[in-house]
C-alpha cells in the first residue's frame, strides 16, 4: 500500500525542513515545493507563489497540502503591502482552489497569531473565535487568506485547517530568535528584568507534531487552532531559559517601561513594546480537545535549538 502523499510548500525554510523530517518519520511521502529547478525526486518547482502559479503537476496524487510558504514580515516593508497580498492572500487562495480541483482532501494553512493583533494586554487570552484584529501588512494578508479559505471549504467540500502559531523557535530559526540567541551568548546585558508579562511561544517540534497529528485527524470543513507550548512565560523568564540552554549567564537589569519605549523609538522599533513588554496569552484548549499535547517542554525545545552550532 502506497504512503499518503503530503505536499509541503516552503519546504526549504526553517519550519519546512523540520516538517519534512517529521512527516517522513511518521510514514508519509513528502513532496516538497521549491522555487528553483528541482534537484531531488521529492521536489516540484514553481516560478513564484502567486495567483498565476501552475500547481497541476505538483498536486497529482496528493492527499494533503501543508502551505507554509509566505512573504514574511520584514522591518521597514509596510509600504509593499501589495506584495503581501499577492503572495500570502492571492497565492494561497489560488493554491487552495487548485488543490480542491485536484481532489486534495485536506488543506492546512500556517497562518499567524498576529491576525489577533500584537498584544493581549487588558483582556482574556485569545481564542480561535475572537474577532480578528490584524495589524500590519503581514497580519492583514494572512487574515484575508483565512477568510478566503473558509469560503473555499464551504464551496468545494475540501477540509481546511488553519493553524495560528506565535513565535516559532528551534534549530535554524532566524529573525528575532536568532538575534536574541546571539545577544545572550555574547553576554550583552538586557534591560528587561522588571517586565511582568506572559507570552506564548512554540518550539518547532511541537508545531510540527500538531501538523502531523492534524494530517492523521483532518476533521471536516473549516477549523482554526491556536498552537503553542504549554508554558506561557514572561520575556525575562524566556531569556533566562534561553541562557541556561546556551550555558551562558542571563544578564538582565531593570529599566522603567517609559524608558524602554523611548529606547525602542530611538532604535526605529516602536513596535517592540508589544513583542517584548506586552503580553500574548493564548487559550490552547481547542488544540488540546483534539487529543494532541505538546511533545516536549519549552525548556527542552530551547535545549535542542541551542545544539545548532550556527548560533
Amino acid at each position: 500500500m502506497s504512503k499518503p502523499v503530503v505536499l509541503v510548500t516552503g519546504a526549504s525554510g526553517f519550519v519546512g525542513g523540520h516538517l519534512k523530517l517529521r512527516l517522513v518519520r511518521d510514514g508519509y511521502a513528502v513532496r516538497r515545493v521549491v522555487r528553483t529547478r528541482p534537484g531531488q525526486d521529492d521536489e516540484s518547482a514553481i516560478a513564484a507563489l502567486g495567483p498565476a502559479t501552475d500547481w497541476q503537476s505538483a498536486l497529482v496524487d496528493v492527499n494533503t497540502v501543508v502551505h507554509l510558504a509566505a512573504r514574511v514580515h520584514r522591518q521597514n516593508d509596510e509600504q509593499e503591502s501589495h506584495l503581501y497580498r499577492v503572495t500570502n492572500t492571492e497565492g494561497t487562495l489560488s493554491l487552495a482552489y487548485a488543490a480542491a480541483n485536484a481532489g486534495v482532501r485536506h488543506f492546512i494553512f500556517i497562518s499567524t497569531v498576529l491576525v489577533h493583533g500584537r498584544s493581549s494586554d487588558g483582556r482574556r487570552p485569545f481564542t480561535e473565535n475572537d474577532i480578528l484584529m490584524p495589524r500590519g501588512s503581514y497580519g492583514l494578508s494572512k487574515a484575508a487568506a483565512e477568510l478566503g479559505l473558509e469560503r473555499i471549504a464551504q464551496e468545494c467540500g475540501m477540509a481546511v485547517t488553519i493553524i495560528r502559531p506565535p513565535l516559532v523557535f528551534g534549530a535554524g530559526a532566524k529573525g528575532n530568535f536568532r538575534a536574541l540567541v546571539r545577544v545572550v551568548k555574547r553576554g550583552i546585558p538586557l534591560p528587561f528584568a522588571s517586565i511582568r508579562n506572559r507570552r506564548a511561544f512554540v518550539s518547532v517540534q511541537n508545531l510540527t507534531s500538531f501538523i502531523s497529528h492534524r494530517i492523521l485527524h483532518p476533521g471536516t470543513n473549516y477549523e482554526v487552532f491556536l498552537v503553542a507550548d504549554d508554558e506561557q512565560v514572561s520575556t525575562p523568564e524566556f531569556i533566562r531559559q534561553l541562557a541556561r540552554a546556551a550555558g551562558a549567564p542571563s544578564r538582565l537589569f531593570p529599566m522603567p517601561t517609559k524608558a524602554l519605549d523611548g529606547l525602542f523609538k530611538v532604535s526605529g522599533r516602536p513596535d517592540a513594546h508589544d513583542s517584548l513588554i506586552g503580553s500574548l496569552e493564548l487559550d490552547l484548549s481547542k488544540a488540546a480537545s483534539t487529543g494532541w499535547r505538546p511533545e516536549i517542554s519549552q525548556r527542552e525545545g530551547l535545549r535542542i535549538a541551542l545544539l545548532d552550532q550556527a548560533y
